[in-house]
């Protein structure tokens, strides 16, 4: 009785001792599982308060980066036209209910229609106009839209005061560079408002008409030039054409056989017809470049439907002390 009461006491023990050593391990893994999860959690937060996943490498767009949009409605049978205060470069319709396109001869006007009748789901369209300003707009379908024509200019803000409107970002354009095209637009306007004589050697006259360069200046990789017409005729002088190539001194007074011509990029009160006993100014923006030795740049002024025409040359030494703009002082 007593043998069997051994074997039994030792079969119960190892039992035991194998079922404590079961429970040990189990312990142990649940706490390393534990403790994975939590660095998991850790590390990438499956879930958010608010039930949105961001796995912890994203954060919310607050409504201080929203720029709000305008709303807009169109409809089948009519045109809605929109007005901006620049040339327009980019448009972006959010659904194929929607057809835009520039006016024809007005690189400031889009037309938009609906291309179906009656569509139910709300869209957008966004624009990018040449002054670096973003447009934005949430577009509906009405069958009498309560606009028709809509001009985009905010009267009240006009760029240069520090509480600008929200469409006025930042957008770069690929000419400009890393230069601001609203800065350069204040930078034309600046110096185009100062209105100084910073070179006084180059320019032409004849027939009454005299034809200056008044400043070159720089900023950013980019090139300013100040030119003025005077007309001291009582003719009227219109404008056909104005152009700056580069060419060899040889045949800079004589038709030019090889010639790189310089496209502006930007041209503030770019004017088209000076009246008599009148004078017009005109602020030329273009990319940074210099001159060879053996070249110079030509300024033409080409009279349309007549022979007055006009030019100046500018050499490299005239390029090259071209006055620094400081864009602290830009009014």
């Amino acid at each position: 009785m007593k043998k069997y009461l051994m074997i039994f006491a030792l079969t119960m023990g190892v039992a035991g001792a194998a079922n404590a050593q079961v429970a040990d391990s189990s312990a142990v893994v649940n706490k390393n599982a534990a403790e994975e999860l939590t660095l998991t959690k850790e590390v990438y937060p499956q879930q958010e308060e608010d039930g949105d996943m961001y796995h912890g490498l994203s954060r919310k767009l607050t409504f201080d980066r929203m720029i709000p949009p305008h709303g807009l409605e169109v409809t089948y049978n009519k045109t809605v036209h929109i007005i901006f205060p620049a040339e327009v470069r980019y448009v972006d319709l959010g659904s194929p209910n929607l057809i835009a396109g520039k006016a024809d001869g007005a690189e400031n006007v889009i037309r938009v229609k609906a291309t179906v009748k009656n569509f139910q789901n709300e869209t957008n369209m966004s624009v990018i106009t040449e002054d670096g300003s973003f447009y934005t707009f949430n577009v509906k379908y009405a069958d009498e839209p309560l606009i028709l024509n809509v001009e985009m200019k905010d009267f009240i803000h006009d760029g240069e005061a520090v509480n600008r409107p929200n469409n006025a970002q930042e957008i770069y354009l690929k000419e400009l560079g890393s230069e601001s095209p609203m800065l350069v637009r204040l930078i034309m306007k600046s110096i185009h408002k100062q209105n100084k004589r910073q070179v006084k050697h180059i320019g032409s006259k004849r027939f009454g008409v005299q034809y200056l360069l008044k400043g070159i200046y720089t900023h950013n990789g980019l090139l300013y030039f100040h030119t003025e017409i005077k007309n001291t005729s009582n003719v009227p002088f219109d404008v056909d054409y104005i152009t700056f190539k580069i060419v060899d001194k040889k045949v800079a007074k004589r038709a030019a056989v090889q010639e790189q011509i310089i496209l502006p990029l930007r041209a503030q009160n770019y004017v088209t017809v000076v009246p008599g006993k009148k004078s017009e100014r005109t602020v030329f923006t273009m990319s940074k470049f210099t001159i060879p030795d053996d070249k110079c740049l030509v300024v033409e002024l080409n009279e349309k439907n007549g022979g007055r025409h006009q030019s100046f040359v500018i050499e490299n030494e005239d390029l090259v002390l071209a006055q620094t703009i400081n864009e602290l002082s830009v009014k």
